[in-house]
This record gives structure tokens, C-alpha cells and sequence, in this order.
């Protein structure tokens, strides 16, 4: 088990990568909606789970976002989204960050990116599979689908993310539908009257 950083830490690091407070908002804020939707899970699941790593690991799972803005908090290029999950690993490396800690950011995009989807689709990301492998990164991978960055902010239903994840493959459907067998589906009701942000349904 890793030394565990502290909330504060955590929020400091992510100021620290932000190139503005508007996308320090956007990606902290997402950050910790993951976090309540993973709690929530856990708790509803009763899964055997590591809450405070699962904690950690969705404050962390998106800190490479912020290298894809550039100083005035404008996206520099959409089509390398695909990237923040190496790029966070990156991040969190040079930080001294714990390789499990670090497997948070590389390992939580869609539901899961494999070697061979890589190389199929030319992917901009280094030919390896990006797979949850833990409970705890499992955990995280399927609270994440729940909640999208977009501007403005949304939560997204079970259904939603069911028919986007479908565009990907049966394999990625498949892994997603295998993720919320396990976990079960958050109530969003909550997090969306706290946070003011809508339904994609």
C-alpha cells in the first residue's frame, strides 16, 4: 500500500498543472464528482475495495487534462484527448508518485483501451493495453463514465453511456456492462441538484 497524498496535496498538485482556474475548476471539480459516484458505488456494491486508494486514484485519474490547454485555458486539440491518461501517468511519475497511484491516470480511459485497439486504430499512445486491473481501478474506471468534462458539465445515465460505449466495439461494451454488474449504477439525482450540471439520458 502507498504512502496516500492528503487532499490538500492533491488539490495543490493540480493547481500547480492548471493553466487556469476556469479548467483548474472544470477538472477538479469532475475529480471529485468521480470520487462521491465511487464512494457511493462501493458502498452500494458492498464490493471488497481500498475506499481511501479509490479516493486518491479519482482525484488523480485526470491529471493530464491540463497539458492539453494551453495558458489561456483554451483545448489546443481535441484529438489528442486520448493522450491524458499516459500523459497523467507522466505527471505523477515525476512527482514520485507510487507506480499504482500513477496506473490511475493511464488506466481509466473509456472502458479501457487495449494494445490491439491501439494499433487498429493508430492511436496516438504508446502500442501497450490500458486496462483496469484492480478493484480500485476498476472502481474508478466505471465512476468516471458517469460525469463528462464537457462544457457545460454533465452527468451521464447508465443508458447514455451504454449506447455511446457501443460506437467503440462489443469488446468495450462488454467492459463496460461488466463494470456496473459489478458496481451497480450511482444515483445521480444528488450530485446533479449539488452541482447545478444535467442529464445526458
Amino acid at each position: 500500500m502507498p504512502n496516500l497524498p492528503t487532499f490538500d496535496q492533491i488539490e495543490a498538485l493540480h493547481k500547480k498543472y492548471a493553466p487556469t482556474e476556469s479548467v483548474f475548476e472544470l477538472v477538479f471539480t469532475h475529480c471529485k464528482i468521480v470520487s462521491n459516484i465511487a464512494v457511493q458505488l462501493a458502498e452500494k456494491s458492498g464490493a471488497n475495495i481500498d475506499i481511501e486508494l479509490v479516493k486518491v486514484g479519482c482525484l488523480l485519474h485526470d491529471i493530464g487534462v491540463y497539458p492539453l490547454f494551453d495558458k489561456n485555458g483554451v483545448e489546443t486539440d481535441t484529438s489528442k484527448y486520448i493522450t491524458h491518461g499516459v500523459r497523467g501517468e507522466e505527471i505523477l511519475q515525476n512527482e514520485g508518485f507510487a507506480m499504482e497511484l500513477c496506473r490511475f491516470a493511464s488506466h481509466h480511459t473509456g472502458a479501457g483501451i487495449t494494445k490491439k485497439q491501439i494499433e487498429e486504430n493508430n492511436l496516438p499512445l504508446p502500442a501497450n493495453d490500458y486496462l483496469a486491473e484492480t478493484p480500485e481501478e476498476e472502481l474508478v474506471m466505471c465512476a468516471d463514465k458517469f460525469h463528462s468534462k464537457i462544457e457545460p458539465p454533465v452527468f451521464n445515465s447508465h443508458k447514455f453511456y451504454t449506447e455511446y460505449v457501443a460506437r467503440f466495439g462489443v469488446e468495450a461494451a462488454n467492459s463496460f456492462a461488466d463494470l456496473t454488474e459489478k458496481f451497480g449504477k450511482p444515483e445521480l439525482e444528488p450530485l446533479m441538484s449539488k452541482h447545478g450540471h444535467g442529464l445526458r439520458d
